[in-house]
């Protein structure tokens, strides 16, 4: 067995990273749950508008990645901020995360991005209203 599959018996670091990691990341069923729990969440979009316009997550501000440092005031004071982009292949809400982080706002990634929040069966809003896919039975329980 190589190193890189070996495990070590040593805990202490694989700790804090996987809490580290936690501290900055959510995902859409833990976004989903606070939001249903009545907790103030502010989604952000970062995609173009032409993604966004396709399907984004409802009540969702649109803030595209390359509009951050002109207008990342517009968020001033607004509670829990978490950023998401197309899916696990798009990293523009990391890098939106990482240029709020440094403009000193607090702020988490949604794994998985707009995609997995409607493969999980959660409400959309589209140019045609507000709708729901199916759930995709590999990414969350049927029913």
């Amino acid at each position: 067995m190589t190193d890189a599959l070996t495990a070590t018996t040593d805990t202490s670091d694989a700790i804090a990273y996987f809490a580290r990691k936690l501290r900055h990341e959510t995902d859409p069923s833990d976004v989903a749950a606070a939001r249903a729990a009545g907790e103030p969440i502010t989604l952000i979009d970062v995609r173009s508008r032409a993604s966004y316009d396709q399907g984004h997550v409802p009540n969702a501000i649109h803030l595209p990645g390359g509009e951050l440092a002109e207008r990342h005031a517009e968020l001033a004071g607004l509670p829990n901020l978490v950023v998401y982009c197309w899916g696990p292949a798009c990293n523009g809400a990391t890098r939106a995360a990482l240029a709020l982080s440094q403009l000193g706002y607090p702020v988490k990634e949604m794994i998985g991005g707009f995609e997995y929040w409607a493969r999980e069966g959660f409400a959309i809003k589209t140019a045609d209203g507000r709708t729901r896919r199916p759930i995709d039975p590999l990414t969350a329980p049927l029913g």
